[in-house]
């Protein structure tokens, strides 16, 4: 059996399939910004500001601390105390809230050496 070779239509054809078409998109879908553009986080409103202003004294195994608020929201605050000695008993003051212009005392104490002292803050 002899073989024919392929004729010119069917060879343009089978070309054909291999060129890619060029997409035309609509108007409308092509003056979209993409996904990222439209999704820009909008920025975070400025945080208030927040927080007395504290003092720690320290004096032999006394601790007092005297907080200042200046803010408009009121701030509740604890005085912490770390005792040296592994026997003494570590601290914690109840929270006390101050409010706006307001000063307070907090006070605490070790039976020994006091190692550390500091004020935490909650809203």
């Amino acid at each position: 059996m002899v073989r024919r070779p392929h004729s010119l239509p069917s060879l343009l054809a089978g070309l054909a399939l291999l060129v890619p078409l060029p997409v035309v998109l609509p108007t409308e879908a092509a003056s979209q910004p993409a996904p990222a553009e439209a999704a820009a986080p909008a920025p975070a409103p400025p945080e208030r500001p927040f927080g007395a202003e504290c003092r720690t004294h320290q004096e032999g195994s006394q601790v007092v601390a005297y907080c200042h608020n200046p803010y408009p929201e009121t701030d509740r605050v604890a005085l912490h105390i770390e005792c040296v000695r592994w026997w003494d008993l570590d601290s914690d003051s109840t929270r006390v809230a101050t409010g706006p212009a307001m000063t307070i005392r907090l006070t605490g104490r070790c039976w020994k050496e006091v190692g550390s002292a500091w004020v935490t803050h909650t809203r």
